[in-house]
């Protein structure tokens, strides 16, 4: 492709507000599918995980044609515990699509990414998605939208940057926020005309910055990013550098050249600036790093990844039923798939624990761990992990910790409700602001006052609210926080659950586990709503004499257990639990399974002695 007929842009929003949806369309209306050809809902989320939660969580690479100008489009996650996917790929990009919601309008992680892509003077193209909304607030959103880039510090330039009105799921985009439109054809237009094509000589010496990397179980390690300046070619000696680690200079060869069009990698003999390409056979690169001239190297800065603020102990299992389900079970196998996992995952980060054993993973947040979790157990890996715990600073001697910005939208009746768990959680209201029967809250809070919050939040609403949270600035320590007001009903012996001994133990409160289940010994199999642990046999059997029958227990009646999530077994941890993981089981579990020990340590606390 010639190099003025090349547009790169990058879609970022929050969570929700249609990404997917619009790059799903216009890959439709790009000449990417045959007319007869099915395409499925949101193709761009190919991951198993991403179907099944309905959000993107890897940044990904496509393209399409309009009047022959080619538009390499980069999707990227809305959630805020994936924002460092959307601060490395914006280094690959001359633009941005910021979607925002007709009717949510701009939202935390709206701001996060504007701000992002004005720092780095990336032209913006505003889409006001779902404009067909019945309860669309078209013009309402458009002066909110103006108002954050007046936050943010846009320059003039930036603050006339020009609004498309869209709905991805009918296919259609218009300038006029009067008028529905046709099709695509006006946001195609907009963005051939706005956005720059990418600058550079292709006759100076190479120079490209990798923002991605792939993999591939024939090529190997693909890795992803855009020509800075010059030209790559198959066959062609290149030096890999980097920018913040002056001493790595390590001559390679480039095996295989590829282009995205459409959803596949088409392979190239070459490729000049301004195309964003996927280069093999360099093994040792890493994001961040920079391909160059083995005669001019010149290694490019990488944009600074924002700091993770939670942190789990991963270890190796070793409860009574360690080794029965996963296929990847040692410390070795584990510290492996971790250490792979932070140099694919910029915002992550790994350090070996105390013992050979634990291995201390830091994140973005507790969804951010939780896919990381999720993933690990799908490919065959059995561990546990410990409750995650914030991560505290002393910034001028002084002690702090993360506080986050939290935006809750609830039904006008559920105000109060909400506000006494906000007090409890040291959260600080900022703002409050009626939305119709609704109102839309804006709190400060510790990161740590959020942990268990949501499903506590979800019943209070009763499943109506809508909770968002964005990472603010690291503040001082605002004291003690009761994190878990419920306790924890604990197995008192190894064996499967029976219906008499289940029946015994939900009198005192609610099950987790069903008959039939396999427990053991200081696993948590319920809680306990008044708070404290108690030990019960659910293993219980009812014994037989002369004038009872075995059928007796057919009369016994169960309450169904619940059944909890990964994320909702993260949320319930207390600090003297663990979570086992296995492909197969997530299991609560005390840290210490013997009850007598655990007592005999509880009073060594209360003692001082420990």
């Amino acid at each position: 492709m010639e190099q003025n007929n090349i547009r790169n842009v990058a879609i970022i929003a929050h969570v929700d507000h249609g990404k997917t949806s619009l790059v799903n369309e216009m890959l439709k209306q790009g000449n990417v599918f045959r007319e007869n050809q099915v395409v499925e809902d949101r193709v761009m989320d190919s991951n198993a995980l991403e179907r099944e939660r309905g959000i993107t969580i890897l940044s990904k690479n496509t393209s399409c044609f309009f009047d022959g100008v080619k538009i390499n489009v980069v999707d990227t996650p809305g959630h805020a515990d994936f924002g460092g996917e959307v601060e490395r790929v914006l280094k690959m990009v001359d633009g941005v699509l910021l979607v925002v919601d007709a009717y949510e309008g701009p939202m935390p992680q709206t701001r996060f990414v504007l701000e992002k892509a004005l720092s780095l003077k990336l032209k913006v193209i505003v889409v006001i998605n779902k404009i067909d909304r019945p309860d669309a607030r078209v013009k309402e959103v458009v002066d909110e939208v103006l108002e954050l880039f007046l936050e943010l510090d846009a320059d003039e330039e930036q603050l006339n940057s020009p609004f498309v009105f869209a709905s991805a799921r009918q296919g259609i985009a218009s300038t006029d926020p009067n008028t529905l439109g046709k099709d695509m054809k006006p946001l195609f237009e907009t963005i051939i005309s706005y956005i720059p094509a990418p600058e550079g000589s292709a006759s100076e010496p190479l120079k490209m910055l990798i923002s991605s990397a792939e993999h591939n179980d024939y090529v190997g390690k693909l890795a992803v990013g855009k020509i800075e300046r010059g030209t790559i070619k198959v066959g062609q000696n290149v030096v890999v550098c980097n920018y913040h680690e002056q001493d790595k200079k390590k001559k390679s060869k480039i095996v295989s050249l590829f282009v995205y069009e459409g959803l596949k990698r088409v392979p190239v003999e070459s490729a000049s600036v301004g195309e964003i390409v996927c280069v093999a056979g360099l093994e040792d690169v890493q994001i961040g790093d920079t391909i160059c001239d083995e005669n001019n190297i010149e290694p490019i800065e990488f944009v600074k990844i924002a700091e993770p603020s939670v942190e789990m102990t991963f270890m190796v299992n070793d409860s009574p039923f360690a080794g029965q389900e996963g296929k990847f079970v040692t410390s070795r196998h584990l510290r492996d798939r971790l250490y792979k996992e932070a140099v694919k995952d910029l915002s992550l980060r790994v350090e070996d624990g105390d013992t050979a054993d634990k291995f201390r993973v830091r994140g973005r947040g507790e969804m951010h761990l939780s896919i990381l979790i999720e993933n690990m157990r799908r490919d065959g890996y059995e561990f546990q992990v410990s409750q995650p715990k914030v991560l505290i600073k002393e910034i001028d001697g002084v002690k702090c910790e993360p506080v986050d910005r939290l935006f809750l939208d609830v039904p006008e009746d559920c105000v109060g409700t909400v506000m006494n768990k906000m007090g409890v959680r040291k959260g600080d209201l900022q703002n409050m602001t009626p939305h119709g029967s609704r109102m839309r809250m804006e709190f400060l809070i510790p990161s740590r006052g959020l942990f268990g919050f949501k499903s506590e939040f979800l019943t209070d609403t009763r499943g109506e609210g809508v909770i968002n949270s964005i990472f603010f600035e690291y503040q001082p320590y605002k004291g003690e926080i009761n994190r878990r007001e419920v306790g924890s009903l604990i197995a008192h012996e190894t064996g499967k659950a029976i219906v008499y001994g289940l029946y015994n133990a939900q009198e005192r409160g609610e099950l987790f586990i069903g008959p039939g289940v396999p427990v053991y010994g200081g696993m948590v199999v319920g809680s306990n709503p008044k708070g404290g642990d108690i030990v019960v046999n659910v293993c219980k059997e009812k014994h037989l004499s002369n004038c009872r029958s075995s059928g007796a227990d057919e009369a016994l009646r169960l309450t169904p257990p619940r059944v909890m999530s990964l994320e909702d077994c993260i949320e319930f941890l207390g600090d003297d639990e663990y979570l086992e993981v296995t492909p197969k089981s997530i299991r609560i579990r005390k840290i210490i399974l013997d009850h007598n020990m655990r007592l005999r340590e509880r009073g060594k606390a209360i003692r001082g002695e420990i």
